[in-house]
């Protein structure tokens, strides 16, 4: 059958309120045009992140009602630490409240100033965290990453040569991990291959340089592995996931995005004396190491949510749903990323309005106008992100100019996916009236959460 059918039922329905196009150019107005400082009940559809806004299954719910709440070894931390084992394969397992925690406590415990920290591309969150501890969060996207149009299946590899060069050069003097996000969020949501990640493995080992995993979205590149890269079409995804993971000396992960989970998250390492280190700062910023700031009935949902993702069915529907927006999207002649990534749809803001220069935020300015014209709430990942150097104050236009529109999981239908087409199929039409923006007050960390403008 041609038709994308969503593999589960509704259950259970939440209202939209609908608001008219005057009310939402005084409610972005208000929020500084910063979608991020919208009330959420204002948004029709909320596509700014995939991040903790995901659908739970009856099962998930379920398992939540067995939630054990012992402050120490509850039940709930074993079949919590259980399943990640059983998955990822680390022997230390630290739970967390949520993905940048873990990345606090890794970075914190392995970074110092004047470090460097390689990656395909550091998403926000991770960038940050080393900027924090003064390292260096030096990105090595592949080439084939710059071409958005091509459709190269794994634009979200590691540039080898890149890495060989940057490990020559520096040494685990100076290297105090390697490290690769699948998928690759900043580079428009796209996969990392097998042979990339062996190849990665290989030089973090020949240089004594431990190798870590940022794995919010290990099934999606799983999946993507299977339908894409020869030799693993009929090898189960579970395994495809337990492969990519033994080439690894770690791992950090937001159960908020592959797990279902509304919370929580966790740090893995094959290396008991980190681990000792890193448990001691978790119990000071997040918990007693067998609950990490969660409650037993995350625990518990996050250990349904990791074995649901990983059922083909629904991976199937999860690629495929994304890429039917693309498709449109690139039938109507609008400049969008492609191939189609599995969590998100990126606009390429930077074509999209290139009358607007680069430092007067385009794919802000079009996260604006897309909020006014459908209430569709998306985020900037461009030069208001990742544009500015915290420690300098110097300025420069990002690598790509993009808006992301990120798909909550088993959260929206087809139809509502039609309504986002057409919302940006309007936006499209008036492009040549956008104006850019400039920031009026901004922080010097993860400026894009908080920072309010004006338009230009």
């Amino acid at each position: 059958m041609k038709t994308i059918i969503e593999p589960f039922r509704i259950k259970m329905v939440e209202p939209i309120k609908l608001t008219t196009r005057d009310e939402r150019e005084q409610l972005i107005e208000n929020a500084h045009f910063n979608p991020f400082l919208l009330a959420a009940e204002d948004v029709i559809i909320d596509l700014l992140t995939d991040s903790g806004t995901s659908a739970m299954s009856a099962e998930a719910w379920a398992a939540m009602m067995r939630g054990d709440e012992s402050y120490a070894g509850a039940r709930s931390w074993y079949r919590f630490r259980d399943t990640v084992k059983d998955i990822f394969g680390f022997e230390q397992v630290i739970p967390t409240h949520q993905g940048r925690a873990a990345e606090h406590i890794l970075f914190g415990v392995m970074v110092q100033p004047g470090f460097i920290v390689p990656n395909n591309t550091h998403f926000d969150t991770t960038r940050a965290n080393v900027e924090y501890k003064g390292g260096v969060a030096l990105d090595l996207p592949c080439a084939e990453a710059g071409d958005i149009d091509s459709d190269y299946p794994f634009k979200g590899n590691m540039d080898i040569a890149a890495l060989e060069k940057v490990v020559a050069e520096h040494g685990p003097e100076k290297i105090p991990l390697i490290m690769v996000t699948i998928t690759n969020n900043s580079g428009g949501g796209q996969p990392v291959s097998m042979a990339n990640i062996r190849e990665i493995c290989r030089v973090a080992k020949a240089a004594g340089i431990p190798f870590y995993i940022d794995a919010c979205r290990f099934a999606e590149n799983s999946q993507f592995i299977k339908r894409r890269e020869p030799g693993f079409e009929n090898t189960a995804t579970i395994d495809i996931a337990r492969e990519i993971f033994s080439y690894a000396d770690g791992c950090t992960m937001s159960a908020k995005k592959d797990a279902f989970a509304n919370i929580g998250g966790f740090l893995c390492t094959n290396d008991a004396e980190l681990a000792h280190r890193e448990r001691n700062i978790l119990i000071l910023t997040e918990g007693f190491p067998t609950y990490g700031g969660l409650a037993g009935r995350d625990l518990d949902a996050i250990a349904v949510g990791l074995c649901e993702i990983l059922d083909e069915n629904y991976l199937n529907y999860r690629l495929d749903s994304t890429r039917y927006v693309v498709d449109r999207l690139l039938k109507a002649g609008i400049p969008v990323v492609a191939p189609a990534g599995g969590h998100a749809v990126y606009l390429d803001a930077a074509r999209f309005l290139p009358h607007i220069d680069p430092l007067q935020y385009p794919g802000q300015a079009l996260a604006v106008e897309l909020y006014i014209e459908g209430g569709i709430r998306g985020v900037e990942i461009g030069t208001v992100m990742f544009g500015l150097d915290p420690h300098t104050g110097e300025e420069k236009p990002a690598r790509l100019e993009l808006l992301r529109l990120a798909i909550p999981r088993r959260v929206y239908t087809q139809s509502h996916m039609d309504y986002v087409l057409e919302a940006i199929g309007q936006v499209w039409e008036r492009r040549n009236d956008v104006r850019g923006m400039r920031i009026v007050e901004a922080p010097k960390f993860l400026r894009h959460f908080t920072a309010k403008f004006e338009r230009i």
